[in-house]
């Protein structure tokens, strides 16, 4: 175990310089791209302005709840990740009619020092106040290149590092944290993906097709009562499906989100390039998150999509749960995954690598769900009824689910 440490003590040494470099680096870039000079502008001026700014916001978040001024305003959906209260809604921004994004700040109801921020041209980030008044663990998702380079050494050496002391403030989980690394985010679409064929999973038109066939019927009923519909695309990495769902015209509002701050970035960037998204009515949001604490309303969205997803998630049975509370009555789960079968090899180079041991699950790369009863198991404590769960085998080790709440 001293090995480890001093491995462990070296790693983090020589990642510390570079990454404090790069982070530098990427903050004063991100500030010196989007800053814009102030203008001198007269009052007809700023009164089109405000008028910009109101039809912007509502542009920007979709149908607003209430309304309190011109300067705050809540959304129907977004709430506080922790205590599910209500977010107030500030807009500041650039002079209107420059090229840069705006920002948005949302505060909790129920603590004012619990602060979110966003960019219009980037994304919200409910993952992590700016301020909440407490002392927490930093995610070695901060650090791209400790998040890499961590991932690839021994569970022993992980588990060392995430608890290097009771004081410490790194968090390092491997299932988590793998997808933080940018050059993860880059290879998505570039070869990754499609190494699921393996697996048995159908490519990526013909499980959106899946996908929209299911919600079809909850969408439907939606449309003919003459209320919008809201489909999530939870760890949508980069927007490989965000996408299709916006560009279907299927759906009025789709929120994409993900714990990396590199897949959104990149599904950012991707989305900007496609020309059929510019001509969407369909409103298109970028949210940051925690799928064991979803930031949304309860009883709020009409489908929820998770695409090669679950078997990413640390809290899984805290995640399913939330899944079913922000579902309506009626609303429908689709999710593809692996069975554990898949991860035989990685399981096997774990264990042997932690001295023959089984590896604590928050030290696992990945969810290794051994059967389908396992995984309707989990389903069914997350609250859903068993008569509305299906988990459908597909090839060698692709998993469909389908739950209705």
């Amino acid at each position: 175990m001293k090995l480890y440490a001093a491995a462990a003590l070296v790693l983090l040494s020589h990642v510390a310089e570079s990454f404090v470099s790069q982070t530098t680096l990427s903050v004063t870039s991100t500030l010196s791209s989007t800053a814009e000079p102030l203008v001198e502008v007269n009052n007809d001026a700023d009164e089109q302005k405000k008028q910009k700014r109101k039809q912007l916001k509502q542009a920007l978040l979709g149908k607003i709840g209430s309304s309190s001024s011109n300067n705050f305003m809540s959304d129907p959906l977004l709430v506080d990740p922790m205590t599910k209260e209500p977010l107030s809604l500030s807009l500041k921004g650039p002079i209107l009619g420059s090229n840069a994004g705006v920002r948005l700040t949302l505060k909790s109801a129920s603590d004012s020092e619990r602060i979110f921020e966003g960019r219009s041209d980037a994304y919200i980030n409910l993952l992590e106040p700016i301020s909440d008044g407490k002392d927490e663990k930093t995610s070695v998702s901060t650090s791209p290149i400790l998040a890499s380079l961590l991932t690839l050494t021994p569970p022993p050496v992980r588990s060392l590092v995430a608890n290097i002391s009771s004081n410490s403030d790194l968090e390092y989980i491997p299932m988590r944290d793998l997808f933080t690394d940018p050059s993860v985010s880059f290879a998505y679409e570039r070869g990754w993906r499609q190494g699921f064929a393996a697996a048995g999973f159908p490519g990526a038109d013909k499980e959106f097709d899946l996908a929209k066939e299911y919600f079809a019927p909850v969408i439907d009923k939606k449309r003919s009562s003459g209320e919008n519909n809201v489909v999530v695309d939870m760890s949508c990495a980069t927007g490989l499906f965000t996408r299709r769902f916006t560009t279907s015209g299927e759906y009025d509002r789709v929120i994409a989100c993900d714990y990396s701050d590199s897949m959104l970035t990149e599904a950012r960037r991707r989305i900007r390039a496609d020309s059929d998204i510019a001509s969407s009515n369909t409103q298109l949001d970028l949210v940051r998150c925690d799928v064991a604490k979803i930031p949304f309303m309860s009883d709020s969205i009409d489908a929820f999509h998770a695409g090669a997803a679950m078997h990413c998630w640390p809290e899984i049975e805290e995640s399913l749960k939330e899944i079913h509370r922000v579902l309506v009555p009626g609303g429908r789960y689709f999710a593809s995954t692996f069975l554990g079968t898949y991860f035989q090899n990685v399981a096997n180079l774990e264990k042997t690598s932690n001295g023959g041991s089984d590896v604590e699950p928050s030290m696992q790369a990945f969810q290794y769900f051994p059967t389908v009863e396992g995984l309707r198991d989990l389903l069914l404590n997350a609250g859903f009824d068993d008569d509305k769960v299906d988990v459908e085998v597909i090839g060698a080790a692709c998993v469909i689910i389908r739950c209705e709440k």
